[in-house]
């Protein structure tokens, strides 16, 4: 009989939310209160409770780190992450997500956190603990392409929007300007993507702008492609 060597390890979710800020893509970052990496920068997470569900742990303990209303959140898997030196307390494989949310308060920090914060993703890039610094990085690609065959970006946004408030979505996630009239155009030619509201926003510039609200549709057909967006 072939004896085989098992590995016990604990199971962690850490969840990665993003949102649009003051002009730019950031994250909620909390301060950690416990070793290890007390008092170093990380993405809100724990480990899983008994009897619990996966995402039902990745809500709570963003509810718990942050104080914030978890029903607010757009929360999708990312990926499981497993290398064997991740996590210095032992073998712990983290299932992460991806949250989406509009912009909000100021977090309130609870349970394991110290400090809860909005900062921009360039500027706490290589300075998370654990392995969420590769975390942040694919949950940022994943917002990039769901924004090209998906609504997702309407869950950047507050119930209602201007269109240059969902084109400003995808400039601040992509990373570059895009053509209003080429973007408005593909935005309202996509079936199911917004909805006109009927009413309107008196901009700055004193001229009423249209506000939308999300379509019931999920899928973009056609796509809007980062390649062919700004033209």
């Amino acid at each position: 009989m072939i004896e085989r060597e098992h590995t016990y390890l604990r199971l962690a979710v850490d969840v990665a939310v993003l949102t649009v800020r003051e002009g730019a893509l950031a994250v909620l970052v909390i301060t950690r209160a416990n070793e290890p990496f007390r008092g170093r920068p990380a993405l809100p997470g724990g480990f899983l409770r008994e009897g619990e569900d996966i995402p039902e742990a990745a809500a709570r303990e963003f509810a718990e780190e942050t104080g914030l209303d978890p029903t607010a959140l757009h929360l999708e898997q990312l990926k499981a992450y497993g290398a064997p030196d991740r996590d210095p307390r032992g073998r712990v494989v983290s299932v992460a997500f991806l949250a989406i949310m509009p912009d909000l308060p100021l977090p309130t920090p609870g349970s394991d956190a110290r400090g809860a914060a909005w900062e921009p993703v360039d500027r706490v890039r290589g300075t998370l603990s654990f392995d969420h610094d590769r975390i942040l990085d694919d949950a940022v690609e994943q917002a990039r392409s769901r924004l090209e065959f998906t609504t997702l970006a309407t869950a950047f946004c507050g119930a209602v929007f201007t269109m240059g408030d969902l084109r400003r979505v995808y400039e601040v996630v992509w990373g570059h300007e895009l053509d209003p009239r080429n973007f408005s155009r593909k935005v309202i030619n996509t079936p199911g993507f917004v909805e006109p509201t009927g009413a309107h926003k008196t901009s700055e510039a004193g001229r009423p702008a249209a506000l939308y609200r999300a379509g019931g549709g999920t899928t973009l057909n056609p796509p809007i492609l980062r390649a062919s967006a700004g033209g």
